[in-house]
C-alpha cells in the first residue's frame, strides 16, 4: 500500500469531509481519512488497483477540489486566504447593521424604510452568502446536502418571503411599521418581513466562519512553526555558503555561536553548549564536543563547531517529528467516529424537521409567517459546524503543543489509552537510570584517594570495559602507562610510573597462589601486580571489606585496586539513577498509576534502584525476549498497562503494551514501536505526556458534549417557535467559535 496526502479545498463542515471520505473509500483498494480541520485527506491505496489521479477525480466528483502533492503551486509568496472572507464579512456587516437597527426599532422606521432595507439586505444575501449558495448548488447536483444547504435555504427563504410580502403583500405599504421579537409572536400577518434575518444571519455565519478559520490557523501554528525552525543556509567548511537543501551526508559545515545547526550530524571539531529546547522543551543547554551527536535546528549557544552531516532532508530528527505530528493530526480518535456518523445524516434530517415544522404549524391553523419563522430557525440553528470541529481542532492544538514540549503523540487513538491506563512498567537501564556506568564511591586503605584514582584510573584508561571506562572518566589521570595486560573475566594489570598496578573483581585478588609458585610478575616492575594470599587477607576485614559488602548489598559493582601487590582501594561503580526519576515516579502515582520496575538485572540491584526512586513492585532477572510476556501477564491480570523503555529489547514490550512510551534518546526501533515519544529522555516527561493526552481527550469530549447538547436543546426550541432566526444565527456562529476557543486553551498547557 502507498500513502498520499491530498490538500482539499471547498469543505465547509464535517459532513463535507464525511462525504469525500465515503467517495474515496468506495474506490477499490483505498482506505481514506479526511480531516476537516487540516483540510487534508490521508489516503492509503493499492497502486496496482488505483492511480493517484483517480483519487483526485473522486474528490472532484464529490464537488470539491484536490491536487496531488507534486502539482501543488509554489508557496514562495504567502497568500492571505482569509482576505476574501474578511472582505465579504466587513461589507456584509456594514450593510446588515442599518437593516437590523431599522427593523428592530420602530422609532427609526420612516415611510418606505422597508424598501431601503431590501436594497441594503439584497447584496448581503446574494453576494455575501454566495459561497453558501454555490456550495448548496454543487451539493444539489450531487444529490447531497451539507450545512451550506441549510444556510442557503434558510437565508434565501427569508429573503424571498420578504420580497413576496413587499411586492404582493401589505408589507410594501408606505406606512408599514414592524417591531423585533426575540420570541416570534403567533398570529403575525403577511406584513412581516425577514430582511434583517436574511442579512444578519448571513453576517453572523460569515463571522463565525472567519473566526473559525483564524482559530484553525492558530491551532496549526505549532506544526507550522516547527517546520519553519530549520536553518535556510549553511556555511561549509571550505568557505562556501549554500542552501541547506544542497547539503549532503558527509559534508562538513561550520556552526558559529548563536547560529542554528543546519542538519543532524556529529561534531568533528570544537566544544560548545547547544540549546535543545526545540526538541526537548528543556531550557538548559547541553555541552557537546568531538564525537557528540547534534540535531538540526537546535541552536549553538557557545563556541564554534565543525559538524559532519549524518542525516539530511526528510531523515532528520526535525522532519521526523513534523511527520509524527502531521500523522497524529490527520488521524481520527475513536470518539470522532460517532460525530462523523451523525454529521453524515444530520443535514437531511434537519431539512426534514424544518419541512415538518412548517407543515405542523400550518396544519394547526397558525399564520404562514409564524410557521415560516419556526422552519427557518430550525434550518439555521442546526448547522453542525461545532460537531465537525470538536475533535480535529483539539487534536491539532494538543499534538502541536506536545511537539513544542518534546512530547510526540503518534496518533489520536493513543488518547483513549491514556485515560484507561492504571499500571506503568518502567524499564530500568536508560529509562530510570542513565544507562552509563559511573563511579559513585571510592574507599581507600593505606593510600591517598587522589593517588589511588591517579594510578588505577590511568591503568583503566587502556581498558575497553564499561566499568573500567567509568573509573577512568572519573579519574582523568595523565599518569604514563608502561605496560598493560588484561585477564579475561577478572580485570586488568600493568605498570604505571614504574609501579605495579592491578584492578578487577574481588575474585582476582582472593585466589590463593599454589605452593612453590609465585604470582605473575609484570614486565618493568619489581613487584607482583596480582598478589596471592596476602591480598585475600587484606580483603577479608577492614574498610575495604566493608566497602565490598556495602556494594554487594546495594547491587552495585565493586572493583578492587591494588598498588605494588597490595589492595588499597575499592571503587564502587553503578548505573546511576537519573536525578529526576524519583520525582517522575511520584508524579505518575499522582496520576493514579501503579509503577512497576522491569529489568534484566539481578534482584538486589533492581531492589536497590526501586527503593531509591520509590517503586514497590519489582520484576527482575527478565530476559530481553521475555519483557513482552511480562506485559501480557499484567494485562491478563486485568490491568491496562503503559510501558516506558528505550532499547531495542524493549520494542516488543512497547508494542504489546496498551500505551507505549519511548525515551527519545533511545533506539529508533523502540521509538517506532511506541505510541508516545519523550524526546528529552527525562522520565518526568512521561507524566507530562499522559497529562497532555488526557487534557486533549477531555477537551474533545467537552467540545462534543457542547456540540451535541447545543443541537439537542436548540432544535426543539426553534421548532416550537421560541427562537428568532437572528438569535439562532448568532447562537450557531457562537457555538463554532466556542468549540475552537475551548480547544485553543490547550496551548497554555505547561509541564510540571
Amino acid at each position: 500500500m502507498s500513502t498520499i496526502e491530498l490538500p482539499i479545498t471547498g469543505m465547509t463542515c464535517a459532513s463535507c469531509a464525511n462525504r469525500i471520505e465515503r467517495k474515496l473509500n468506495k474506490l477499490e483498494g483505498v482506505n481514506a481519512s479526511v480531516n476537516y480541520a487540516t483540510e487534508k485527506a490521508t489516503v492509503e491505496y493499492d497502486p496496482a488497483a488505483v492511480e493517484p489521479d483517480a483519487l483526485v477525480g473522486a474528490v472532484e466528483a464529490a464537488g470539491y477540489h484536490a491536487v496531488l502533492p507534486a502539482d501543488e503551486p509554489d508557496a514562495a509568496e504567502p497568500v492571505d486566504e482569509l482576505a476574501a472572507l474578511r472582505q465579504r464579512l466587513l461589507l456584509s456587516a456594514v450593510l446588515s447593521l442599518p437593516v437590523l437597527l431599522v427593523s428592530m426599532i420602530p422609532a427609526l422606521q420612516f415611510d418606505n424604510w422597508q424598501w431601503l432595507a431590501l436594497t441594503a439586505a439584497s447584496p448581503v444575501v446574494l453576494w455575501g452568502a454566495w459561497p453558501f449558495h454555490r456550495a448548496a448548488w454543487l451539493n444539489l447536483r450531487h444529490g447531497t446536502a451539507t450545512m451550506d444547504t441549510l444556510i442557503s435555504v434558510g437565508t434565501l427563504a427569508a429573503w424571498l418571503w420578504s420580497l413576496y410580502a413587499l411586492v404582493f403583500g401589505e408589507a410594501g405599504m408606505a406606512g408599514m411599521r414592524m417591531s423585533f421579537d426575540l420570541i416570534p409572536e403567533q398570529g403575525e400577518g403577511a406584513d412581516h418581513i425577514y430582511l434583517e434575518t436574511a442579512a444578519v444571519v448571513t453576517t453572523f455565519i460569515l463571522a463565525g466562519r472567519y473566526f473559525e478559520a483564524r482559530a484553525k490557523r492558530s491551532a496549526g501554528s505549532a506544526l507550522k512553526a516547527l517546520l519553519e525552525l530549520g536553518a535556510k543556509e549553511v556555511s561549509l567548511a571550505d568557505g562556501r555558503v549554500v542552501p541547506v537543501d544542497a547539503l549532503q551526508v558527509g559534508d562538513d559545515f561550520l556552526v558559529r555561536p548563536g547560529e542554528k545547526i543546519a542538519t543532524d550530524g556529529v561534531v568533528v571539531e570544537g566544544h560548545s553548549a547547544v540549546d535543545l529546547s526545540l526538541l526537548t522543551g528543556e531550557s538548559v543547554p547541553v555541552e557537546v564536543g568531538p564525537g557528540d551527536d547534534v540535531v538540526g535546528a537546535t541552536v549553538n549557544a557557545g563556541g564554534r563547531l565543525v559538524v559532519r552531516a549524518s542525516k539530511v532532508g526528510s531523515d532528520t530528527a526535525l522532519a521526523q517529528i513534523a511527520r509524527l505530528v502531521t500523522d497524529a493530526q490527520s488521524g481520527k480518535a475513536p470518539v470522532q467516529r460517532l460525530a462523523d456518523r451523525v454529521a453524515g445524516v444530520f443535514v437531511p434530517v434537519v431539512i426534514a424537521l424544518a419541512v415538518a415544522t412548517l407543515g405542523f404549524w400550518l396544519g394547526t391553523g397558525e399564520s404562514a409567517t409564524f410557521a415560516f419563522t419556526a422552519a427557518v430557525a430550525v434550518l439555521i440553528i442546526a448547522c453542525p459546524c461545532a460537531l465537525g470541529l470538536a475533535t480535529p481542532v483539539a487534536l491539532m492544538v494538543g499534538t502541536g503543543r506536545g511537539a513544542q514540549l518534546g512530547l510526540l503523540i503518534k496518533g489520536p487513538e493513543v488518547l483513549e489509552s491514556t485515560r484507561k491506563v492504571d499500571t506503568i512498567v518502567l524499564d530500568k537501564t536508560g529509562t530510570v537510570t542513565t544507562g552509563r556506568m559511573t563511579l559513585v564511591d571510592v574507599t581507600v586503605d593505606g593510600v591517598a584517594r587522589e593517588e589511588a584514582l591517579r594510578l588505577i584510573g590511568a591503568l583503566e584508561s587502556a581498558s575497553e570495559h564499561p566499568v573500567g571506562r567509568a573509573i577512568a572518566a572519573a579519574a582523568e589521570s595523565d599518569a604514563a602507562i608502561v605496560a598493560f595486560s588484561s585477564r579475561e573475566g577478572l580485570g586488568v594489570e600493568g605498570v604505571v610510573e614504574g609501579r605495579a598496578v592491578a584492578a578487577g573483581r574481588p575474585s582476582m585478588f582472593a585466589a590463593q597462589v599454589a605452593p612453590g609458585s609465585s604470582a605473575p610478575a609484570v614486565p618493568g616492575s619489581s613487584a607482583s601486580a596480582v598478589p596471592g594470599s596476602s591480598a585475600a587477607a587484606a580483603l577479608a576485614a577492614g574498610p575495604l571489606a566493608d566497602a565490598l559488602a556495602a556494594a554487594t548489598a546495594a547491587g552495585r559493582t565493586a572493583v578492587v585496586g591494588a598498588i605494588d601487590g597490595r589492595p588499597v582501594a575499592v571503587f564502587t561503580v553503578a548505573d546511576t539513577v537519573k536525578p529526576t526519576s524519583r520525582e517522575a515516579v511520584e508524579r505518575l502515582r499522582a496520576l493514579g498509576l501503579r509503577p512497576v520496575l522491569l529489568t534484566g538485572d539481578n534482584e538486589a540491584t533492581a531492589r536497590a534502584v526501586a527503593a531509591e526512586v520509590g517503586i514497590d513492585e519489582v520484576i527482575a532477572e527478565v530476559m530481553p525476549a521475555d519483557k513482552a510476556d511480562v506485559v501480557k501477564r499484567l494485562q491478563a491480570e486485568g490491568r491496562v498497562v503503559a510501558m516506558v523503555g528505550d532499547g531495542v529489547n524493549d520494542a516488543p514490550a512497547l508494542a504489546q503494551a496498551d500505551l507505549g512510551l519511548a525515551i527519545g534518546t533511545g533506539t529508533d526501533v523502540a521509538i517506532e514501536a511506541s505510541d508516545l515519544t519523550l524526546v528529552s529522555g527525562d522520565l518526568r516527561a512521561a507524566p507530562d505526556a499522559i497529562r497532555l493526552s488526557r487534557a486533549t481527550l477531555r477537551t474533545i469530549k467537552q467540545n462534543l458534549a457542547w456540540a451535541f447538547g447545543y443541537n439537542v436543546a436548540a432544535i426543539p426550541l426553534a421548532a416550537l417557535g421560541l427562537l428568532n432566526p437572528v438569535i439562532a444565527g448568532a447562537a450557531m456562529a457562537f457555538s463554532s467559535v466556542s468549540v475552537v476557543t475551548n480547544a485553543l486553551r490547550l496551548r497554555r498547557f505547561r509541564t510540571q
